[in-house]
């Protein structure tokens, strides 16, 4: 069986972006490495080995390659071990066979998503947040080509501890700065400053999502609910905030969901070539975030059980060791990258890193143990009551997240500075939102709220009675096989970051975390949800299915609507590239600059450094408060003159910098900033004021 052409181009698209955004990286990682990442060798090497894997991972889309036994992906019958057994569809997308305008509605979703946050983009530049930190690599390595940024001491008369060169999101290494993230997105964000258009590229990739978490409905759910898919993940809120500026949660989920259509394909065809360029896929979610290490845990594991069905002569199971090695092939290129480019920031999370690592190692060894010893497993009968107490277990667990907030209160003690900087924030965010004043609150025990603020209670239903009937079926008889991998890298990452969002909890920033994985994968299970919900309403007639159906498509996109109303069409911190212009322009050049004040220095080294292209440091202000000793400010003053340049300070007020010369501004901009919410979805924005002043000392 073959595809009809529109399903076939849907198959397509939705995997294209995955593909696209893995050879370019993988492309750009070595020039990276060796100083040479610049438009000619990158467009030269990066758009052929991108057209190279696009070409890999979609050739022959659509055509059928094994005969389909169980044409609904049904399993061999039998129980226990034999679920593991079961057959996939035989033919690519056997549940795709879309109409025209169904691809139509799915590319609209997507073009239009595009165009609205592009429209509605952030100019995030200071380094407030993480944003910002990504915008700064990206400009830099789009201009440099390479890391580490260099410190330039001898434009300041050579080293001295009173210099103080790295910043928020930069750590000082030998002779320089690197930037705390990894490299992948910068490498993507790249692409938009050397097109002159450097604000735009979050919204291109948001579209790409649209895209890709479309194609993975419609193989899982259906095709009819592709389009439904598409435009619930698009106004869902942290999709708009993370598709409007400089975030790797996209290009995370891009990898991540672009890969589970790839093995999805994969299984279906029984293809070894796509198996290997869907676990490359996944792995390069790790060259993106370090987080990807734990997303992609599923896929270890669910390659461990393809070799076990190998050895067992399932056709399945000749993917196996493709896949483990497209997934070991690109998780190593992430952590290489972290080693060589992001070490301070691999040590700053070696916390969390280190036992993930040893989880792997484990994980490994699992896989060794049970593919030796398949043939006596295989024997294993799970009793008859276990798929019924799997499915209540999902139910229970979700209602125990949902009711967290009742009988928990996550807090924590600050020991580290981090910790105490967090607690600062936290109190101030709570005075900002009238709420009791409590520096250890983490308001973790609400992430579940979270979800149901950005997709909505029914979806979230949905989802949940979805994933109950998909575990009793896989664990009753292995049917749905399709759904393991997918449901175990939704249901790993959903529980782990619901437990523990690790993140400063107000929000729009907060619901960053839900992007990668949880929120598409809610609405995926959701639509499964629907597909289920239409066939029993089907049994009532065509009535009852047409309003049935209406009803449900409302209630899965109008509540994601609704929160993103408040938000959705307020640009935040526009105007910074303007601002930043003219401040770089009033900047002498062949100025040293030396930034007094605290936040000053947070927001502006870095921006003086990388985008106005004059050496700057912050004046160590040796635990004397937010301004550095004027002693001391005047010795480096000396020392720049010395060394032949013209020395500027800079501050956040004209009483900072006036006693150094004349006193001026040279940015001051009001503009929008996202509002920080604790305990209810974010309605709206609130005033941003940045100024700096200068003085030629």
């Amino acid at each position: 069986m073959e595809l009809d052409r529109p399903g076939r181009v849907l198959a397509t698209l939705s995997v294209l972006p995955a593909l696209a955004v893995a050879g370019w990286l993988l492309a750009g990682l070595p020039l990276l490495l060796l100083g040479r990442f610049a438009p000619l060798p990158a467009t030269l090497l990066g758009l052929p080995l991108a057209a190279l894997l696009c070409w890999a991972g979609t050739r022959k889309l659509g055509e059928s390659h094994a005969p389909d036994e169980t044409p609904s992906g049904g399993a061999v019958r039998g129980g226990g071990a034999q679920v593991m057994v079961a057959r996939t569809a035989g033919s690519v997308l056997g549940r795709v066979r879309a109409a025209t305008w169904q691809v139509a509605g799915v590319v609209g979703v997507a073009v239009a998503s595009g165009v609205f946050n592009a429209i509605m983009h952030s100019e995030q530049i200071a380094v407030r947040r993480d944003p910002a930190t990504y915008t700064q690599y990206a400009a830099w390595i789009a201009t440099h080509g390479g890391l580490p940024i260099p410190t330039q001491t001898e434009a300041f008369g050579g080293p001295d501890p009173a210099l103080v060169f790295e910043s928020v999101g930069f750590y000082a290494v030998d002779g320089g700065v690197v930037p705390q993230f990894m490299p992948g997105p910068p490498m993507l964000f790249a692409i938009g400053h050397w097109l002159g258009v450097p604000y735009l590229v979050p919204a291109v990739l948001g579209a790409l999502a649209v895209l890709t978490v479309a194609g993975v409905v419609a193989r899982l759910a259906g095709v009819r609910w592709a389009v439904v898919g598409a435009a619930a993940f698009a106004v869902s809120l942290p999709i708009l905030y993370t598709s409007r500026t400089t975030f790797s949660e996209i290009p995370s989920l891009i990898l991540l969901f672009g890969g589970l259509a790839l093995a999805y394909d994969a299984l279906a065809r029984r293809e070894r070539g796509r198996a290997l360029l869907a676990g490359l896929v996944f792995g390069l979610a790790v060259l993106v975030r370090v987080d990807g290490l734990r997303d992609v845990l599923p896929v270890l594991a669910f390659a461990g059980l393809l070799l076990a069905m190998r050895r067992l002569r399932r056709p399945e199971g000749t993917v196996g060791p493709p896949l483990l090695a497209g997934l070991v092939a690109g998780a190593g290129v992430g952590m290489l990258a972290a080693y060589l480019l992001a070490r301070p920031y691999l040590s700053y999370l070696s916390g969390s890193v280190r036992p993930l690592l040893f989880v792997c190692a484990g994980v490994l060894v699992l896989i060794a143990a049970g593919t030796a010893a398949a043939p006596a497993l295989a024997r294993f009968r799970l009793p008859s009551w276990v798929p019924r107490t799997g499915a209540v277990l999902v139910v229970l667990l979700m209602a125990a997240l949902y009711a967290r907030p009742w009988v928990q209160t996550v807090t924590r003690i600050p020991v580290t500075d981090d910790d105490r900087r967090t607690a600062e924030m936290i109190m101030q965010i709570q005075r900002a939102n009238g709420l009791p004043i409590d520096g250890t609150r983490l308001y973790f025990e609400n992430s579940l709220h979270w979800v149901v603020w950005y997709v909505g209670a029914p979806a979230v239903l949905l989802a949940t009675i979805a994933a109950a009937l998909l575990v009793r079926r896989l664990l009753r008889d292995g049917s749905s096989f399709g759904w393991l991998l997918p449901l175990a890298v939704v249901g790993w990452t959903t529980v782990t970051t619901l437990l523990r969002p690790e993140i400063t909890p107000d929000h729009p920033w907060a619901a960053r975390r839900l992007v990668p994985v949880v929120i598409p994968g809610m609405i995926l299970l959701a639509t499964y949800g629907l597909a289920r919900l239409r066939r029993l309403t089907d049994r009532h007639g065509p009535k009852v299915l047409k309003w049935g159906m209406a009803v449900g498509v409302v209630l899965v996109l109008v509540p994601p609507a609704v929160t993103s109303i408040g938000t959705a069409f307020t640009p935040v911190e526009r105007g910074e590239a303007a601002a930043v212009e003219a401040m770089c322009a009033r900047i002498p050049a062949n100025a040293s600059v030396l930034i007094v004040e605290r936040v000053t220095g947070d927001r502006f080294v870095q921006v003086v450094r990388g985008m106005c292209g004059r050496p700057a440091a912050e004046v160590d202000r040796k635990g004397s408060g937010d301004v550095a000793p004027e002693a001391e400010v005047r010795r480096l003053v000396e020392r720049v003159r010395a060394a032949g340049r013209v020395p500027v300070v800079l501050g956040a007020e004209p009483g900072q910098v006036s006693p150094y010369g004349t006193a001026s501004q040279v940015l001051g901009l009001v503009t929008r900033q996202d509002e920080r919410s604790l305990t209810e979805a974010p309605n709206g924005t609130w005033t941003l004021r940045m100024n700096v002043w200068m003085a030629v000392a």
